[in-house]
């Protein structure tokens, strides 16, 4: 019988209502409080929102960083009948505008005080913190029944990915893909009632792994802020205070980690699985933490977000981190296959390399009012999988004895700190900036995967004078305001003209070249 994680939740809440669910900080919920809570927002959500019927399914977005509120206000939702959307504080004001601009619902639910500037947005409503709280106190508001809750194809989360065009898409993940991810995603966890620590923002679906996998085995949620995440002492001391027993990030935040030798098992004692997804994990890095947590398993994992988080998977043991370079992702999960196809969508035979097609029952159904979009990168799997859906990663790939292997990425778009990031979003907001003609982003590589971001620059005739330092620093301070610092460049060269291939196109292969013959380029303060 397939997973249904909302279930979960209420069975842990009546039979164990004062087990901790969630601690963020000085902040910890209990599971019978995070049941009720979320009961009465339900309650309050479908006598708000459904007069004449209009709102009565709408997604709607949830704002914050890491609160438990958050978690009473995802379960809320869901219980009423709606799916969310997850925005972290994190996210520049400007981008957030553009992603609340694509959700219909008039409400927004803050579990932490927003800005002026989206508090000012005429079109949308926020229920501010304090107001949340009272309408979670209040009794008068009633749960819905039970059969209101999202279910089977209905949307469960929406989260938001980098779009080529600088308009960010929303990726639709339905209560089924969920259900079914757990299924497995709890079994390779292999721990009940467990601390799992939590180092994504909601906003970033590796998230979803550390979350809800918790969730539905019961478990604790311990949260690590973006304040701690940043302070070297606070990390250790939280890591050392937390109890994890199952350990979910991207492999860049273990290697800051192992840059100290104290990270170790007497740091985590109880620290019995780490799972790994969002980027690649280098061998130097498995090596790394089998000596240094003999007691623990390692898991490499691979998905995009349009597969729910993840579809396949391999134990990283010390025999696969010597003799196997680089790591394999492994293999998929039931209710996956994994095909590799070439250029004209033919599929390819083991051991050559071409696109990683996904296809399978955790596949999203789509962008979110995004038509075009889902044409070209998903497909109906036709009736030998009933239900099934594929998806095109443009990733590349090849398949060794059942087993993925990835390659990198074939389009434009790259891996870097486990975010996924399209260069033509970046170009795109470059290109809004005055003094910016025309601009190309290209990742740097270092041990094998992205490491930093370099902006190619073709300024405008007749902008304002400065040097080329200044240039850059002002460039970075425009961009700032339409993206996230992970996406933002690292470095800026200033060039007289962008080169072009025979079809009109950036010709990316000469400015590479122009890179290595510059050596390393301007950093973003503009310096050598």
């Amino acid at each position: 019988m397939m997973m249904n994680v909302i279930d979960s939740i209420r069975r842990t809440a009546v039979e164990h209502p004062d087990r901790i669910a969630v601690i963020s900080g000085s902040e910890v919920l209990c599971y019978g409080d995070l049941w009720k809570r979320s009961g009465r927002l339900a309650g309050w959500l479908c006598q708000t929102l459904e007069y004449g019927g209009d709102e009565e399914r709408l997604p709607v977005a949830v704002y914050g960083h890491k609160s438990p509120w958050m978690l009473v206000c995802f379960l809320g939702l869901v219980r009423s009948g709606r799916g969310y959307c997850p925005i972290d504080i994190s996210v520049p004001e400007k981008r957030i505008q553009s992603i609340l601009a694509a959700l219909p619902s008039r409400i927004v639910l803050a579990a932490q005080n927003p800005s002026d500037g989206l508090a000012g947005m005429n079109s949308k409503e926020f229920i501010l913190p304090d107001r949340l709280r009272e309408i979670c106190s209040d009794p008068g508001y009633e749960a819905p029944l039970p059969q209101k809750s999202v279910k089977g194809e209905d949307l469960f989360y929406m989260i938001f990915t980098s779009g080529s065009t600088g308009v960010p898409k929303g990726v639709q993940i339905t209560s089924d893909c969920l259900n079914r991810f757990l299924d497995w995603s709890v079994g390779l966890a292999g721990e009940k009632r467990k601390v799992f620590l939590n180092q994504a923002p909601f906003s970033f679906d590796l998230s979803v792994m550390d979350l809800y996998t918790c969730m539905a085995a019961g478990g604790t949620l311990f949260c690590l802020s973006r304040s701690v995440q940043a302070d070297y002492a606070a990390l250790f001391d939280a890591l050392r205070c937390s109890g994890a027993n199952v350990w979910v990030s991207t492999p860049s935040f273990a290697e800051v980690c192992l840059a100290d030798p104290a990270f170790c098992e007497s740091l985590l004692p109880e620290l019995k699985v780490f799972l790994f997804c969002g980027e690649t994990l280098l061998n130097r890095t498995a090596r790394k933490l089998l000596r240094n947590f003999p007691g623990a398993r390692i898991y490499n994992t691979y998905g995009p977000t349009e597969s729910t988080v993840a579809v396949t998977g391999v134990e990283v043991t010390k025999t696969l981190a010597d003799d196997k370079e680089p790591l394999p992702v492994g293999i998929p999960k039931p209710g996956t296959r994994i095909e590799i196809w070439d250029a004209d969508g033919k599929a390819l035979a083991e051991g050559e390399k071409g696109e990683i097609v996904i296809i399978g029952d955790t596949v999203s159904p789509g962008y979110y009012h995004q038509p075009e979009l889902t044409r070209k990168a998903f497909f109906e799997a036709g009736n030998t999988e009933k239900g099934w859906r594929g998806y095109r990663t443009g990733d590349e790939g090849y398949l060794e004895k059942g087993c993925l292997h990835y390659c990198g990425r074939i389009d434009l778009q790259v891996k870097l700190h486990g975010y996924r990031i399209e260069l033509g979003d970046i170009e795109s907001n470059l290109c809004r900036i005055p003094e910016v003609r025309n601009a190309v982003v290209l990742p740097n590589e270092r041990g094998g995967k992205v490491s930093s971001l370099t902006a190619y620059i073709l300024r405008e005739p007749g902008g304002r004078d400065g040097t080329e330092a200044d240039m850059a620093s002002g460039i970075r301070k425009s961009l700032a305001e339409f993206l996230p610092e992970y996406m933002i460049p690292r470095k800026y060269v200033f060039v007289d003209e962008i080169p072009m291939t025979s079809n009109g196109k950036a010709d990316r292969k000469s400015l590479a070249g122009l890179k290595a013959k510059a050596g390393k380029g301007n950093n973003e303060d503009g310096t050598r």
